[in-house]
C-alpha cells in the first residue's frame, strides 16, 4: 500500500534514495580508540562528536559520513577466512592527481593499500582498517556513466571483471611525470581473470 493509501503500480520502479548518507561500524570496546584514529587519517575526517563508545566523523558538508560504536558484545574476525556480509565500502576522487595525492599522504602516515587494480570503469587503491574491513578509494576511468556501463558490457570485462594489478609508487610516478591521464586509465587486456 503506498503512503496516500493507493495500491502501488505493478510496473512502478521502487523508489530509490536519493544518497548513501553513511556506514557504520562495530568494534570491540578494545579496538576503538585505534579504529577511529584510523578514519580520522585515512579519510581526513574530523570528530563531529564522540563517547566513550560511539564516534561519528565527517570529512564534508554532512554532519557525519562514518560512525563507530564500541560493542562489548562483538568479537574480531576468526582465522577462518573472510565472513559474509558487506565486503567493502567505496569513496570516490575526482582526478587521478587526487588519488596519487592521497595515496602519498596515507603512506607517509604508514597506511598502505592491501590492494591497487585498474578495475577498467575504475582505477583503485584498497585499504583494510585494523579490523580487517576494506575501504576502496577510486576515480572513474570514463567520462560518462554510459561508457563505463558499456564498458561492463564488453567482452574484455566478461572475461576479466576483476581488473588489472599495478603498484602504487609507478601510478604516481606516472601521474606526476604529466603522462595522458587517458593512457593512466587505459586497462590492459590481460585476458581471463576471475578472482582477486
Amino acid at each position: 500500500m503506498a503512503l496516500d493509501g493507493t495500491a502501488p503500480s505493478q510496473t512502478s520502479k521502487p523508489l530509490s534514495p536519493i544518497a548513501l548518507c553513511h556506514v557504520v561500524l562495530r568494534t570491540t570496546p578494545e579496538g576503538y580508540e585505534q579504529l577511529v584514529n584510523f578514519y580520522l587519517t585515512l579519510l581526513g575526517a574530523k570528530i563531529t562528536h564522540k563517547s566513550h563508545r560511539l564516534a561519528f566523523l565527517s570529512y564534508d558538508y554532512e554532519h557525519h559520513r562514518l560512525a563507530i560504536i564500541a560493542d562489548p558484545t562483538s568479537h574480531r574476525r576468526g582465522p577462518e577466512g573472510p565472513q559474509v556480509g558487506l565486503h567493502h565500502v567505496a569513496f570516490g576522487f575526482d582526478t587521478l592527481q587526487d588519488l596519487a595525492t592521497s595515496y602519498e599522504q596515507k603512506k607517509a602516515a604508514g597506511i598502505l593499500p592491501a590492494w591497487c587494480v585498474n578495475h577498467g570503469m575504475s582505477t583503485s587503491m584498497y585499504y583494510q582498517d585494523p579490523d580487517g574491513n576494506e575501504i576502496e578509494f577510486q576515480v572513474d576511468n570514463f567520462d560518462t556513466v554510459q561508457e563505463a556501463v558499456d564498458f561492463m558490457g564488453s567482452k574484455e570485462f566478461e572475461e576479466n571483471p576483476v581488473g588489472v594489478d599495478y603498484d602504487g609508487d609507478e601510478f604516481v610516478r606516472r601521474v606526476k611525470s604529466g603522462e595522458d591521464e587517458k593512457n593512466i586509465k587505459a586497462r590492459p587486456n590481460i585476458g581471463f581473470r576471475d578472482k582477486k
